[in-house]
């Protein structure tokens, strides 16, 4: 990770730094010069040889992913403020020597920010990332069985189990619990089990083999599945993605890969789909949605997995009738202010219900992360009732 933003991360420690340096050498020292300097810098050489020694890794994470974790934590309290401060500083002396007036508020306001961050990064990092939302939502379709009036599917998606480790064990256990306590009729999960190895699910496999529902748990593999994010040669991430499949096996969950289920009561069906992980770019475009799709007759509803959310206009829409889309992949955004994230920029659906001409998506905030944080966007599992729907009832009212 710290290989592919290298110039960001050093950017960032570097350059506010100075530029504040600079600023308050020009004020008494009130320790003396070199001790100041000391005092001043010390934290900044740390975080360069940090940065070093994570640049040096092979993986996209370290082993121990506490490195990373730490590295990033540390990052964000000691050189993003100063970036905040030092952004404001330059705003508010543009701002004096416009207008003649305003660099103190200009500068105070950028010291708030700076500490508002601050207090984000805490919160984010024990608070919410502990928190389980439990969202529920009853979704109405004229294409449902009436046998089927009242199905319950749980979601829930981008467990990253390997940033539960040791002592965070119990984030993952609560979650589990949770799922179990709704007695679904079905459970899925679309991608992101793992950080980067299926080494990581061993120490949760007692928890991920205690879900329960009464037609079963089905999945399919995320971007974080594939072994994308290793140095590994083609045979050894095969053999990864072979052992991902074969412990979901054992877990008792049925791993849709560009496949799908039939779920039968008596001669009424509905079927759970599961399309490969189709993201916008190479490595990361392998599903195929005919092969998904194959034999399901126009009219059966189709609860389609997808672990990326772009692909629901780019291809399931013009390419199938899947009348509802599961995804995850965003975590909405891990940050979000008043509702809004910087993830919005890039996902034109990043959490929620959405819907196009009677077709509906959803795209979960997901459990977990790469990155153990979470600020205002809370994790979540997904309770769906399914409903028939009358067709003369009026669209607006197809869901609550």
């Amino acid at each position: 990770m710290i290989a592919r933003y290298l110039i960001f991360f050093l950017s960032t420690i570097l350059i506010p730094d100075i530029y504040l340096y600079r600023r308050f050498r020009r004020q008494n020292m009130p320790l003396g010069k070199w001790t100041f300097r000391a005092l001043w810098f010390l934290p900044t050489i740390f975080l360069l040889l940090y940065t070093g020694f994570l640049f040096v890794q092979p993986d996209f994470e370290p082993a121990d992913p506490a490195w990373l974790h730490r590295f990033l934590f540390l990052f964000c309290f000691l050189a993003v403020p100063k970036a905040i401060v030092a952004l404001f500083s330059v705003v508010s002396r543009l701002v004096a020597r416009r207008w003649k007036k305003g660099k103190r508020p200009v500068l105070f306001f950028g010291c708030l920010v700076a500490a508002f961050a601050v207090y984000a990064l805490i919160y984010g990092s024990t608070i919410g990332f502990e928190k389980l939302e439990i969202n529920r939502i009853t979704l109405r379709h004229p294409d449902l069985p009436e046998a089927f009036r009242g199905y319950k599917i749980v979601l829930f998606s981008d467990a990253h189990v390997g940033s539960y480790r040791g002592s965070r064990q119990y984030i993952l256990a609560n979650a589990i619990e949770a799922i179990n306590r709704q007695h679904p009729d079905a459970i899925v999960f679309t991608g992101d089990l793992q950080n980067q190895q299926p080494s990581e699910l061993t120490e949760h496999s007692h928890l991920l083999s205690s879900l329960r529902a009464k037609d079963g748990i089905y999945s399919v593999l995320g971007n974080h599945d594939y072994a994308d994010y290793i140095d590994a040669d083609s045979a050894t991430a095969a053999a990864n993605i072979a052992k991902m499949a074969a412990m979901q096996k054992d877990f008792g969950w049925t791993l849709l890969n560009d496949s799908h289920h039939t779920i039968r009561r008596g001669n009424d069906s509905l079927v759970i789909a599961g399309m490969q992980d189709e993201g916008e770019k190479e490595p990361f475009v392998r599903g195929d949605i005919g092969k998904t799709m194959k034999n399901i007759g126009p009219k059966t509803f189709v609860v389609l997995l997808q672990h990326d959310p772009t692909a629901w206009r780019r291809t399931i829409l013009p390419r199938s009738h899947a009348q509802l889309t599961l995804s995850g992949h965003t975590h909405g955004g891990q940050f979000a202010l008043f509702g809004l994230s910087p993830g919005s920029f890039h996902f034109s659906e990043i959490a929620g219900l959405y819907e196009d001409n009677h077709r509906f998506l959803y795209v979960t905030k997901g459990l977990g992360g790469l990155i153990p944080f979470r600020f205002g966007a809370t994790p979540e599992i997904v309770v769906i009732t399914l409903e028939p729907q009358r067709l003369a009832q009026p669209k607006e009212n197809m869901y609550h």
